[in-house]
């Protein structure tokens, strides 16, 4: 067992290669953010893709916009390779990221190098049978906002933005305006895929059903978005208004509206977590959640209303 502060995960090569059948499953994908804990959901959409399910829309916030960007590849084992094998390289995660691209995410060095790189599908990912929505939050209004793939020009933008952490990030340009972390606005865009008219709505949580949200301290977000009251309203309210939207989807789960694919156990992984080792059981701990939901998952997606 490696010993923390190493830089690459000890099992590393037991993780699944393959790539997904192009089967393509009706319905809709959610996928929570969480930063490095959304090493749980890339365990879990392993185990999807492994098992055919390719659903048509996925809707990803923040770090789940990264992991949809390799479920819609149909690249199994590749997203959790790339991040338990670069969590300690600068230019990803780290000065050199922090300097290129003002965040703690070096999103030009993902894209230029590994998106631009064959070792991607982007041919895949591209796409139109499959659709891919990202959401960001707007700095003047607070809200939440929706690109999609193949429709908007500044989709790449568009992703970086849903994955800017607040306060130790800037705000993305696009298109004139400025955008911050898709989970500021909305956690978890519950709301999308039913509006959309999707009967056929799955969850992949990267918290436990009983995790809540203490409230944080009102003064950060007060002396770092002065310039953006909405922003820091929405920071101010989130603990709450998360809360009440776990309520909601326990709710939902419990009466069949939606299938949940959530931590079996406590997760302790932070949102920076540096333990390899960590990250690498919470991929595992993601993937056999979801095996172990897989036949419950079959039967809600072909069963009618």
């Amino acid at each position: 067992m490696r010993r923390r502060g190493e830089a690459v995960y000890s099992r590393l090569e037991e993780i699944p290669l393959g790539t997904a059948p192009h089967t393509v499953t009706e319905g809709c994908l959610v996928l929570e953010g969480g930063g490095w804990r959304c090493l749980y959901s890339q365990g879990a959409v392993d185990a999807l893709m492994q098992a055919g399910i390719n659903l048509q829309t996925t809707v990803g916030t923040s770090a789940g916009a990264l992991t949809a960007l390799f479920y819609l590849s149909g690249q199994i084992g590749l997203s959790a390779r790339y991040n338990l094998s670069h969590r300690f390289d600068k230019d990803y995660s780290g000065l050199s990221a922090l300097r290129r691209d003002h965040g703690v995410t070096g999103f030009s060095y993902f894209f230029e190098s590994f998106l631009g790189s064959d070792e991607f599908d982007m041919k895949r990912f591209l796409e139109p049978e499959r659709r891919l929505l990202v959401t960001a939050t707007n700095c003047y209004t607070g809200k939440v906002e929706f690109f999609e793939k193949g429709k908007t020009p500044y989709f790449r933008q568009a992703v970086q933005a849903s994955g800017t952490v607040p306060y130790v990030s800037e705000p993305v340009e696009i298109n004139g305006m400025k955008y911050l972390d898709g989970g500021i606005g909305e956690k978890i865009p519950l709301d999308k895929p039913f509006e959309e008219g999707f009967r056929k709505v799955v969850l992949i949580r990267t918290r436990d059903r009983n995790f809540r949200k203490k409230s944080g301290s009102i003064t950060l977000p007060q002396l770092a978005y002065y310039e953006y009251p909405e922003i820091k309203r929405a920071l101010e309210e989130e603990a709450p208004r998360y809360n009440l939207l776990v309520e909601r989807i326990n709710a939902m789960e419990k009466s069949g509206q939606l299938f949940v694919i959530a931590p079996s156990k406590e997760v302790t992984v932070s949102r920076f977590e540096t333990d390899v080792e960590k990250l690498g059981d919470l991929y595992w701990l993601g993937y056999h959640d979801a095996q172990a939901a897989l036949d419950a998952l079959k039967e809600y997606l072909e069963t009618g209303e």
